[in-house]
């Protein structure tokens, strides 16, 4: 079992959802973080005042999946997420020591296995 985080541009978040739904891959958490990557530094206007914007907003997506669904889960993020700039994002694969469904108890492939597959 893996954790697959992606994150990625906000405005990409709804097409990656999409590319994921197409994939297969269910069960996922998304969380709105802030970051600083490759991308330059935005400076906007407020109030009058010229304010350097250093942490951009990003789409967090963690999915927690049996080792099959690894590849399918990183080209459904990329293919989602991909704009060919910089700041498309990243994704980290990390190894999943144990995972439990609360409901049922279940654990390891069983909890990360969709309900009723």
């Amino acid at each position: 079992m893996k954790l697959v985080i992606g994150i990625v541009r906000p405005e990409k978040a709804n097409d990656v959802l999409e590319a994921l739904y197409r994939a297969e891959v269910r069960g996922l958490s998304i969380s709105r973080v802030q970051g600083h990557g490759g991308e330059l530094d935005r400076v906007e206007t407020y109030r009058g005042t010229t304010v350097k914007m250093g942490l951009a907003d990003k789409v967090r997506f963690e999915i927690a999946v049996s080792d099959p669904f690894v590849e399918p889960t990183i080209e459904a993020l990329c293919g989602g997420a991909r704009t060919g700039e910089v700041g498309d994002g990243k994704i980290f694969v990390v190894p999943l020591e144990r995972a439990v469904r609360i409901r049922t108890g279940e654990t390891d492939h069983g909890a990360v296995t969709p309900v009723g597959k």
